[in-house]
């Protein structure tokens, strides 16, 4: 309940930093897409550039080959959706938000799943079964991220971002439970 709540509020404080920003605001309901779809792809492509860039250190610190394989996947299918994402902001009118940009939007609370500048730095430095480790706990709890904004939004009116949105529920579900057994020792 908490964290619905967390993400309502987060997705209200976003439409209202759109909204007094001197970007194009958000399209109407009536329009293409709600505010929802449109904070929904606002906030998923920085969210999906951070689990690239997770899945982008795997081949130089893995040490496990599911890691490595598991990283691979979630690059080749969350970059086509970041591209599919920013194209629909396109259409629509809406700006894209650079993860600062959306991380601010989120107020103190953050982006759900998000990892600090510390995880980031600590994974970075982490190599062989330790990354495999810390890199599977992360990527679950970044995954965990995705899908509550995915949840969100799986009911949009406009069937693109309803069929994106479960998507990315049941691949980062099954992902997850890859990972399982990977994030203990």
């Amino acid at each position: 309940m908490r964290r619905t709540l967390v993400i309502v509020a987060s997705l209200l404080a976003i439409v209202g930093f759109t909204a007094c920003s001197n970007h194009a605001a958000a399209p109407d309901p009536a329009g293409d897409a709600s505010a929802a779809d449109a904070m929904f792809a606002q906030m998923m492509i920085p969210h999906h550039e951070q689990a690239v860039v997770m899945a982008d250190l795997a081949p130089t610190r893995a040490q496990d080959p599911q890691i490595l394989e598991l990283a691979a996947e979630i690059k080749a299918a969350q970059q086509p959706e970041i591209d599919q994402m920013a194209a629909w902001l396109e259409e629509w009118g809406v700006p894209r938000l650079a993860g600062d940009e959306a991380m601010a939007a989120h107020g103190s609370h953050g982006m759900s799943g998000m990892l600090t500048d510390e995880q980031l730095a600590e994974l970075e430095a982490s190599s062989g079964a330790d990354f495999d480790q810390l890199f599977a706990q992360l990527m679950i709890e970044h995954h965990q991220g995705a899908i509550d904004m995915a949840v969100e939004v799986r009911d949009s009116s406009d069937p693109r971002v309803a069929e994106l949105a479960q998507q990315i529920i049941s691949t980062q579900e099954a992902e997850i439970e890859q990972l399982r057994p990977l994030a203990t020792p």
